[in-house]
């Protein structure tokens, strides 16, 4: 049994839930899960359709069949086959909580993905990487280093064919070209619920300000810092005692919590992007 997930996004026309549905059925498919959402703003529809086939339909002749459809509604689709897993590429500098949850969740199978390496502009995580048989790529990165790094960085994400790159409190600016290059390709954890307190130092921000609520946010990365479509966010409830390292032990499990359900969303094929928001099903 074949199981496929189609991610399709138009403005909003009479028809279209129906002739997805008819032309999944005509491939002997079976839908197993449909969300739909259309914009007020925009009338553009969103729609993310689980089915499954009895007969051994290769990914590349679902396409085909669909192609039709999506010219005759203009849209923009996508197909995945659920029998093959994601390749995921996890980045990480010297905090280490959200990678070792991740590790964690990768190897009681709690993530529906393939973890192809780790790559890290320190080696303090080496061995904890390399002890769950996953390969380790140390790229130090310097001023005078960065832009040749980032091209070698690019030629690994090639081999490795990577399909999503995680950076799990990676600690280094992306440039703008590399996030031009990977549009809805890198997610990012940010130690804040933003669009409150971004940059450095978050929680000694929201220390200095008072705050009754501390969270994080899991968005994708673009060009503008920390500005990206948000995926994920949680919060915790502190008080006038919480002192600021109380807040950021409180909030490095918020963090894990919250990259690993952004993480999850995205390699289940839930995501679709709204200009700069997300639709979730």
């Amino acid at each position: 049994m074949k199981k496929f997930v189609l991610k399709l996004t138009c403005q909003d026309q009479r028809g279209i839930v129906g002739a997805v549905g008819q032309c999944i059925a005509t491939l002997g498919g079976c839908i197993t899960e449909s969300g739909q959402f259309v914009d007020p703003t925009t009338s553009r529809l969103f729609m993310r359709v689980c089915f499954q086939c009895e007969t051994d339909m290769s990914h590349e002749a679902l396409d085909l069949q669909l192609d039709p459809i999506a010219r005759r509604y203009g849209m923009q689709m996508e197909t995945f086959d659920l029998a093959e897993k994601p390749r995921v590429l996890i980045m990480v500098s010297q905090l280490g909580h959200c990678l070792n949850d991740l590790l964690y969740r990768n190897s009681i199978d709690q993530l529906p993905l393939k973890l192809v390496g780790v790559v890290s502009n320190h080696t303090v995580y080496r061995s904890r990487v390399e002890h769950e048989s996953i390969p380790f790529h140390h790229m130090p990165i310097t001023p005078e280093n960065k832009a040749r790094q980032e091209r070698i960085f690019l030629e690994l994400l090639d081999t490795l064919q990577v399909d999503l790159v995680v950076l799990a409190r990676y600690m280094q600016v992306l440039s703008d070209d590399l996030c031009r290059r990977l549009p809805g390709k890198v997610i990012n954890i940010h130690h804040s619920f933003l669009p409150s307190f971004k940059g450095a130092k978050p929680y000694h921000q929201a220390y200095e300000r008072g705050v009754k609520l501390i969270g994080a946010t899991a968005h994708y990365v673009t060009a503008d810092l920390d500005e990206g479509p948000i995926i994920e966010q949680d919060i915790r409830r502190i008080d006038h005692g919480t002192s600021p390292d109380e807040m950021v032990a409180i909030g490095r499990d918020t963090e894990c919590q919250v990259l690993a359900k952004a993480v999850k969303t995205h390699v289940e094929h839930r995501i679709l992007l709204n200009e700069n928001r997300t639709v979730i099903f």
